[in-house]
């Protein structure tokens, strides 16, 4: 496993320092900016486009972000650079762009967002933009169907699983995922504590951050669960 001690180091802005989408949006070049500014690490969210381009953007639809119908699995790139989100001068980036952007200065948290059917090479093509990233960077996602991509198709990219959850079955499905090669966990801090989580930190020395913490009685709780949290909505000191 290689060394991702830098994954904890300091707090991780959740879609960038973006301020609740009041005027500096969430996953957008701005909110990126912000977060560099500051020094934080990033985290962020990536979809496959119509014409196989990665585009940093949550959502599996457009409404909420860019106030347009349809899928974002429905759009070029290009489409995605006329879009503007919440009416805002930022449009929605590429994966490029936002490399372009950090330039290795804060580390990178990519969370893979699939879509059944949808993302056939998504796993690929972020992969790729990242062979030739120098900065400090990881890859991770909910989707089981694409973690199990992750040994083959991005070997050697650090690479963990994103979870929430605390009944049986949730938990017995995490771990089966401890077999393809992830070397961390994102967990929903509001599900903590959990045997997998005490398992994955105390057993195999796995980091885990939590997210997403927006207030102190959830940093409390992360720092007493977990390595690092993924936060928003307040200014966090950069050594907790």
């Amino acid at each position: 496993m290689s060394n991702i001690s830098w994954l904890t180091r300091h707090p991780i802005a959740h879609r960038g320092f973006h301020d609740l989408n009041r005027s500096r949006w969430e996953n957008t070049l701005s909110a990126f900016a912000a977060a560099v500014e500051r020094g934080y690490a990033i985290e962020c969210d990536v979809h496959l486009t119509l014409d196989g381009e990665v585009v940093v953007f949550h959502d599996n639809d457009l409404a909420r972000l860019t106030g347009t119908e349809g899928f974002v699995w429905q759009r070029t790139a290009a489409e995605f650079a006329a879009l503007r989100v919440g009416g805002t001068a930022d449009h929605v980036p590429t994966l490029a762009e936002l490399l372009a952007l950090v330039r290795g200065r804060v580390p990178l948290i990519i969370e893979l967002k699939g879509i059944p059917g949808k993302d056939n090479g998504l796993v690929g093509k972020v992969a790729q933009a990242l062979r030739s990233y120098s900065g400090k960077v990881a890859i991770m996602s909910f989707d089981h169907w694409l973690i199990r991509q992750f040994p083959g198709q991005a070997s050697g990219i650090p690479a963990g699983l994103t979870a929430s959850g605390d009944r049986p079955h949730e938990i017995e499905a995490h771990f089966s995922m401890l077999g393809h090669g992830i070397s961390f966990v994102s967990y929903s801090v509001v599900h903590l504590p959990n045997p997998f989580i005490s398992f994955v930190r105390h057993r195999l020395k796995m980091p885990v951050i939590t997210w997403t913490v927006r207030d102190q009685q959830m940093v409390d709780k992360t720092f007493a669960q977990a390595d690092q949290m993924t936060f928003e909505g307040f200014e966090p000191p950069l050594v907790a």
